[in-house]
């Protein structure tokens, strides 16, 4: 049994926003955007004390570990105001609760070797961290205010949490709530880059934990889901060789895809008429969409197998489950495109770190011959969140994506992702 991870994320948010500090959230943002800035340099000259405090003692000092963890503290409740996890105005300091919370356990014994190494054994961390959390600005990483423990990489994209933020916004202005499981992945994000700052600032010894699912968090059922049944166990050589094993299926890929295309034209006419996909086409579109979670699972090697061509289901160890057909609101399928934009956009930002995951899992793989859980578990979220997106837009279920890492228990009021859902909406 692993024991609990000693930075944790507490949220207490009950996912009720105004909308007047929501419309304004930037502006009021600005005087923690300039404490943040100064106490940000201020952590750069701690950090080096707090290395060779903790090279010296084998433990961080009980005064710099107060310090350090409210900066950690404060960091993470800034963001989470910022990008409308939670609602109130945050403190200057760090120490008062706050509805998106960390909590650090006390000061304990560090190995001496990795507190040597800490700033090289950080980079993989750091990346995640980055994906979840940074900004592109003059081509590097930026947190909005100022350099952070999140700071050094370079990209073209916006962090998973602050793309969620973004169609959060308009989400709390209409509906005065935030989306459940958008909160829930920006709660993913922040719980990781904290964990990632506690390392870097040595905090703890303890790895930052990349697994999404938090054995405290559910979320309504879907009717798509994904079915993994891995072992974790990698070739080393078909992981070595991987992209190129993966060609002939990305060129069949492109081709079913062109067909694939065609059939979903015809399907949302079909829908806009009958107000169903026929079955014959739910059934190719359905193929289609677990032949490309199949594919996507191997290249990212979330899965070992090499996997058919034909999408046949249960045939490989990660799986889209996919349902029956099913009735379709006409209004809502004949706006399907533009509903699922934001669907698009997040499950981008989730591949991407699916995609990170399996740069540094490729390494891992070849040198142990298996991949981390929590690489895995990571992948299988982006996995189950592409397929519900899929499958939302090529018209094989009505149900929005639900964006949040856990599933599995119903809601008893179900929460609109931006998305109206069927009932609300006139047939």
């Amino acid at each position: 049994m692993v024991s609990p991870h000693p930075v944790r994320l507490a949220v207490e948010d009950d996912l009720r926003r105004s909308r007047l500090t929501v419309f304004f959230r930037l502006l009021l943002a600005i005087p923690h955007f300039f404490w943040a800035v100064v106490w940000s340099i201020l952590m750069v000259f701690v950090a080096v004390v707090n290395w060779v405090a903790t090279l010296v003692a084998g433990r961080l000092p009980a005064g710099l570990h107060k310090l350090t963890a409210a900066y950690v503290r404060y960091l993470t409740q800034l963001f989470a105001y910022l990008s409308l996890a939670a609602n109130p105005y945050p403190s200057f300091t760090g120490t008062d609760r706050y509805p998106i919370d960390v909590e650090i356990d006390e000061p304990a014994p560090q190995r001496r070797l990795i507190t040597l190494f800490r700033l090289p054994l950080a980079i993989p961390a750091l990346t995640f961290a980055a994906v979840f959390l940074a900004s592109y600005a003059g081509g590097s990483y930026s947190s909005g205010e100022g350099e952070s423990p999140y700071a050094g990489a370079t990209t073209s994209s916006i962090g998973i949490v602050w793309t969620v933020a973004f169609f959060a916004w308009f989400a709390c202005l209409a509906l005065g709530r935030m989306p459940m499981g958008f909160r829930n992945l920006q709660a993913y994000g922040l719980r990781y880059g904290a964990q990632a700052s506690a390392y870097v600032l040595l905090l703890t010894d303890r790895y930052p934990n990349l697994d999404p699912v938090d054995p405290l968090s559910t979320g309504p059922l879907h009717p798509v889901g994904l079915a993994v049944m891995d072992d974790l166990k990698r070739s080393r050589l078909t992981v070595f060789f991987r992209l190129l094993l993966t060609l002939p299926h990305l060129v069949w890929l492109v081709l079913w895809g062109l067909v694939a295309f065609l059939a979903g034209i015809a399907g949302w006419f079909a829908a806009l008429v009958t107000g169903r996909l026929p079955r014959a086409l739910h059934r190719f579109l359905a193929a289609y969409l677990r032949y490309v979670t199949h594919v996507g699972a191997f290249l990212l090697m979330t899965a070992n197998p090499f996997p058919g061509f034909t999408g046949t289901p249960g045939r490989y160890p990660v799986d889209a489950e996919l349902p029956e057909p099913e009735r379709q609101n006409r209004l809502v399928t004949l706006f399907r495109i533009f509903l699922a934009i934001p669907a698009f956009a997040v499950s981008s930002s989730l591949y991407t770190l699916a995609f990170i995951a399996a740069f540094f899992g490729w390494f891992v793989a070849l040198a142990l011959g298996r991949m981390p859980r929590s690489f895995r578990e990571a992948q299988a979220y982006a996995l189950r969140y592409g397929a519900q997106t899929n499958a939302y837009f090529w018209l094989l279920t009505s149900r929005y994506p639900y964006s949040g890492p856990s599933l599995g228990q119903p809601e008893p009021e179900p929460e609109p992702e931006l998305a109206p859902t069927p009932a609300e909406l006139p047939a």
